[in-house]
């Protein structure tokens, strides 16, 4: 992996684990403008974001695996279906607040949101034009971003 190329922008960088999208765009510039000359920075922003929705597409996958669980034990009613019950449902609130944790702790749903706002501008940019001109004036602006 290659180095740094301002180690004191990379250091600051790393401290806020790579995450500039709570900064004011005055002084995001400079981080931003660090992202496009580094690739060491670039790479290890581009591993943070990838663990950040790793986690919370995990979290989701384990709630869903524990409502999974209740419904099946509502369904079968096994001998202990209550403490069963409460087991599923433990599991999910566990799950739920680890999902939560994940979405308040890292940028990953912010990360999704510009995520889905680049994949809808490409499409905004193919349609022809006579269907861009139909969508409304506050759509066109928030998906071009002018």
């Amino acid at each position: 992996m290659s180095e740094c190329v301002d180690p004191v922008v990379g250091k600051i960088l790393a401290g806020w684990r790579y995450d500039i999208s709570g900064l004011v765009p005055e002084m995001r510039g400079a981080y931003e403008e660090h992202f496009a000359l580094c690739e060491h920075c670039r790479s290890r922003q581009t591993i943070h974001r990838t663990i950040d929705v790793s986690l919370i597409i995990l979290a989701s996958l384990s709630a869903g695996v524990f409502l999974l669980a209740f419904g099946v034990i509502l369904h079968f009613e096994p001998r202990h279906a209550f403490w069963l019950e409460i087991a599923a449902l433990a599991g999910f609130a566990l799950s739920a607040l680890l999902w939560l944790a994940v979405a308040v702790a890292t940028p990953a749903p912010a990360t999704m949101v510009d995520v889905a706002r680049i994949g809808a501008r490409r499409v905004h940019d193919r349609l022809p034009a006579e269907i861009r001109e139909k969508l409304p004036e506050e759509l066109r602006m928030k998906l071009t971003g002018s």
